[in-house]
């Protein structure tokens, strides 16, 4: 009675998968233990304005326009449609599409075959009780039709666990598309401080060449010792000697760029990229920590997997059950061909078969403990990556407002490196200070605008890493990243991903 009552009710056995809950989060910053301030540090200079951050504000789809450069926009776009590893992504999805719908049309429904035979066979005198046998021809037609009923559920729940692939294959995409862009722009940004650092150098190394032609002059007139000179020449041979450390990291940037690109890496069809020409976004979004679980693709790819987990636990509990098979044929059977399909040759079939387990040393037990050890596995693996990305946001958050107050010393520190060289420099030319002072504020004045020029480029950089630890926005592109081309984007409000 209970299975019949299984079967009209069409239950399915083990767990109903529910999205586990969000985590909760303690007083003060949903990301961070103290509070963060509404906005960021200012300072003079490129990429040295206040950001304010904008709690609940929705992340846009195509978020790298908010740099302003439409180099950059044309170059992501052109990856995004080359890419190699976006391809294989979207090759993995549709893969496993097609395996859901094979399994879902072989399962979900009847088999429906045809059959169609003939065979001439020689029976013996024993068995046809003919002297020395009997010769026939046999032909036969018929269609068979076979149907496992779902009794347990067990086939709903292999079908779900599919499904929860597919789910995981369609987040891979996602997760793909975003870290492409993402590193599409954190090159990007790398790239234009490596530039504005070589740009740095060269401008200390023709200051130096100045102050050599000044001590050499002195030199000549016998105002100062030929250790000074030598003194400068070395200190502008150490400047020139960091060029070609910068011109390697910059060429392998721009190699690496390429290949992000979908190119080889001595395409030279690639934009030069400069941190004055990028605008530093003012306003910045802070998805709620609702929100968040729902749209970074690595978590919403773990809970896939653990759906899956979840249904191949209902699987192996249906595996304890009896499993019920209907079948049937109808057709015709002759020993003429030409009476084949006579009505006298008819002839059908009906059948119904139930395999139930008695005994099987305990695997089907076993197995079903397997599936939900890999359950709890999956759910654990669930929790390290929300985890993961709560302390990226924080992480994230943090580096952007103690970027924004180290940018703010760094600029400081390089004006009053400027002030202190001119100083210097007008009073070694009256003779009123050491070469040795000279030589101080030259080497200070270079070390302060190339750690100017990282802090300034370390503020785009967090920026890119925000938008990308909040999930890139694809769920405001109303479609997944299934397209090669992304839509036209328009700044909207919209709701987080279901």
């Amino acid at each position: 009675m209970a299975a019949i009552g299984l079967v009209l009710a069409g239950c399915a056995v083990g767990p109903d998968f529910k999205p586990p809950p969000v985590p909760a989060t303690t007083a003060g910053h949903p990301y961070t233990a103290a509070p963060l301030p509404d906005s960021t540090a200012s300072a003079a200079g490129v990429g040295g304005a206040a950001q304010h951050f904008e709690p609940g504000q929705d992340v846009p789809a195509l978020w790298w326009q908010v740099y302003r450069s439409p180099a950059l926009d044309q170059l992501i776009r052109s990856a995004i449609e080359h890419s190699p590893t976006l391809a294989s992504a979207q090759a993995a999805l549709r893969q496993a599409q097609a395996l859901y719908a094979a399994d879902a049309g072989s399962k979900q429904w009847p088999g429906v075959t045809g059959q169609l035979g003939a065979t001439r066979e020689r029976a013996s005198q024993t068995s046809s009780n003919v002297p020395g046998g009997i010769v026939y021809s046999l032909y036969n037609a018929s269609v068979n039709v076979t149907y496992a009923l779902d009794a347990f559920g067990g086939t709903r729940r292999e079908l779900e666990g599919l499904q929860a692939q597919v789910d995981y294959q369609r987040y891979q995409v996602e997760a793909a598309y975003l870290s492409l862009t993402a590193n599409l722009v954190t090159s990007a940004m790398q790239e234009a401080s490596l530039r504005a650092q070589l740009q740095a150098t060269h401008e200390v190394i023709a200051a130096q060449q100045s102050a050599l032609a000044l001590v050499e002059r002195q030199a000549a007139l016998g105002a100062v010792a030929q250790q000074a000179v030598l003194a400068q020449r070395t200190q502008l041979a150490q400047t020139r000697a960091t060029l070609a450390p910068l011109e390697k990291s910059l060429a392998l940037t721009h190699q690496q760029l390429a290949v992000y690109a979908g190119r080889l890496p001595g395409d030279d069809g690639l934009p030069a990229f400069d941190l004055g020409q990028l605008q530093l976004p003012r306003a910045l979004p802070v998805s709620l920590p609702s929100a968040l679980v729902r749209q970074r693709p690595d978590i919403r790819a773990s809970e896939a997997l653990l759906h899956a987990a979840s249904a191949q636990v209902g699987v192996a509990v249906a595996n304890q059950y009896p499993q019920i098979t209907l079948s049937g044929s109808v057709g015709a059977q002759s020993f003429k061909l030409d009476q084949l399909f006579a009505a006298s040759s008819s002839a059908w079939s009906l059948g119904a078969g139930v395999l139930a387990p008695i005994f099987n040393g305990g695997a089907l037990r076993s197995r079903r403990e397997a599936a939900q050890a890999a359950f709890d596995q999956a759910q654990a693996q669930y929790q390290q990556t929300v985890l993961n990305a709560f302390l990226n946001v924080a992480n994230t958050l943090r580096a952007l407002d103690l970027d924004a107050q180290a940018m703010r010393a760094q600029a400081d520190a390089e004006s009053l490196a400027q002030q202190s060289l001119e100083l210097v420099t007008r009073q070694y030319t009256a003779g009123a200070v050491s070469y040795l002072l000279l030589l101080d504020a030259q080497r200070s004045l270079q070390q302060t605008r190339i750690g100017l020029v990282q802090a300034q480029a370390l503020r785009y950089a967090d920026t890119a890493a925000l938008f990308q630890a909040l999930g890139g926005g694809w769920w405001s592109r109303g479609e997944l990243a299934t397209a090669q081309t992304p839509p036209a984007f328009e700044p909207a409000a919209s709701a987080a991903p279901n």
